[in-house]
C-alpha cells in the first residue's frame, strides 16, 4: 500500500509543477484572471500537502498535523471555491467581503490540532455541497460535457469519501494518510485526463455558465450590425494579428462594454471570446499555410497573432484535429 501511495504522491508533486507552468499561463484563462490566480494557489496547496505526506511516509515522522500543514489544508477549500466560481457561475470578481472565506484559518491557532484538522474537512464538505448545487444548475447542458462530467464526478466522489473517512477516522493514522495522499494523487490523475482530452474545458463551461446566469446586456444593441463590424475588423483589418489583443480593445472598437462583447459572441456565435479569437487566427493560418508554402510554420503562427509555437500548435490541433505541418502536406 505504501509503495502505491508514494507513487501517487510523487506523481502529484511533479504533475502540479507541470500543470502550473503550462495550463494556467494559457490564453484559456485570459478572461478568468481570478480563476487563474486561485487555480495556481489550489494546485500549489495540494502539492504542499503531498510534499508533507511524502516526508511522512519516507522519513516516518511522528507528527504530521503541524500548523504549516493545517494552514495549507485550510487554504484548499476557499482556493477551490474562487477557482471554480468564475468557471461555474461566470462571476470573475474578488471583493473585500470575500476575505471571510479565509477566516477559518484562525482556527489553526485557536483550537487543538486534531480538532482543527477535523473542522477543516467539515468546512470542506460545505464547499463540496456548493459544488454539487452549482453543477446541478448547469444540468441542462450536460450533453456538451458528458465525458468530462463523468470524470469530474469521480473526483467529487473521491473528495466526499476522504471527508467521510476524515470525520469518522476508523483507521490508523498511517492508513488514513495513505488513503488521503492516494486520493489526492488519483484525483489529480483524473484532472490530467480531463485536461488532456479537453484543455479548453474551463472556458467552455464558463461560456455555458454565462448563458445560464446572465441577464442580457444587449437589449438596445443592433447585434447584427455589430457582428458585421466585428467580421470586417477581423477579415479586412486583420485585428487578430495583434498578439496582445484583448476584449477591451475590441469592445472599444465596437463601442461596447466588455460584458456586452462577451455576451454578443457567446449568444450569437456560441463561442467564448478566447475561442472566437483562436478560431479567427487558425482560419487565417490555414490560408497562409497553403498560400505561403515556403514560410515556416512558426512564422505563420506568429503572423496570425499567437505568442508562441506551442500555443499555435495546441490551438491548431484542437480546432483542425491535426498539426499545421500535416495540414499543409495533406492539402498539397
Amino acid at each position: 500500500m505504501q509503495k502505491v501511495t508514494v507513487l501517487f504522491t510523487g506523481f502529484s508533486i511533479f504533475y502540479v509543477l507541470v500543470f502550473v507552468l503550462t495550463h494556467f499561463i494559457h490564453e484559456y484563462y485570459n478572461d478568468q484572471k481570478i480563476a487563474r490566480i486561485f487555480g495556481i494557489v489550489l494546485m500549489l496547496c495540494l502539492a504542499g500537502l503531498q510534499w508533507i505526506h511524502l516526508d511522512f511516509f519516507l522519513n516516518q515522522t511522528t507528527q504530521i498535523i503541524t500548523p504549516l500543514y493545517l494552514l495549507v489544508l485550510y487554504l484548499v477549500a476557499p482556493s477551490f471555491y474562487f477557482y471554480a466560481r468564475p468557471v461555474l457561475k461566470a462571476q470573475d470578481s474578488f471583493k473585500f467581503i470575500h476575505l471571510l472565506h479565509f477566516t477559518p484559518l484562525i482556527l489553526v491557532f485557536l483550537v487543538k490540532p486534531q480538532l482543527a484538522f477535523t473542522l477543516a474537512f467539515v468546512i470542506g464538505s460545505g464547499y463540496l455541497l456548493w459544488l454539487l448545487k452549482t453543477i446541478y444548475a448547469l444540468r441542462t447542458h450536460k450533453r456538451q460535457f458528458r465525458n468530462e462530467l463523468i470524470l469530474l464526478t469521480m473526483v467529487f466522489i473521491i473528495a466526499i469519501g476522504v471527508s467521510v473517512i476524515a470525520l469518522t477516522m476508523p483507521f490508523s493514522q498511517q492508513l488514513f494518510y495513505s488513503l488521503y495522499a492516494s486520493a489526492i494523487g488519483l484525483a489529480l490523475f483524473i484532472v490530467a485526463l480531463v485536461v488532456s482530452y479537453r484543455p479548453s474545458l474551463s472556458e467552455s463551461v464558463s461560456k455555458v455558465a454565462k448563458e445560464t446566469y446572465a441577464v442580457s446586456t444587449l437589449t438596445a444593441i443592433d447585434c447584427e450590425a455589430k457582428l458585421d463590424l466585428l467580421d470586417e475588423m477581423m477579415i479586412e483589418d486583420k485585428l487578430y494579428q495583434q498578439s496582445n489583443l484583448d476584449r477591451q480593445t475590441i469592445a472599444n472598437e465596437l463601442d461596447l462594454s466588455t460584458h456586452q462583447l462577451s455576451e454578443l459572441i457567446n449568444t450569437k456565435l456560441g463561442l467564448g471570446f478566447s475561442q472566437y479569437l483562436r478560431q479567427q487566427r487558425i482560419n487565417a493560418a490555414k490560408a497562409l499555410l497553403l498560400s505561403q508554402s515556403k514560410a515556416s510554420v512558426l512564422s505563420i503562427g506568429l503572423e496570425v497573432g499567437f505568442s508562441s509555437q506551442s500555443n499555435f500548435y495546441e490551438a491548431f490541433k484542437e480546432l483542425v484535429d491535426t498539426t499545421p505541418a500535416k495540414f499543409r502536406k495533406d492539402k498539397r
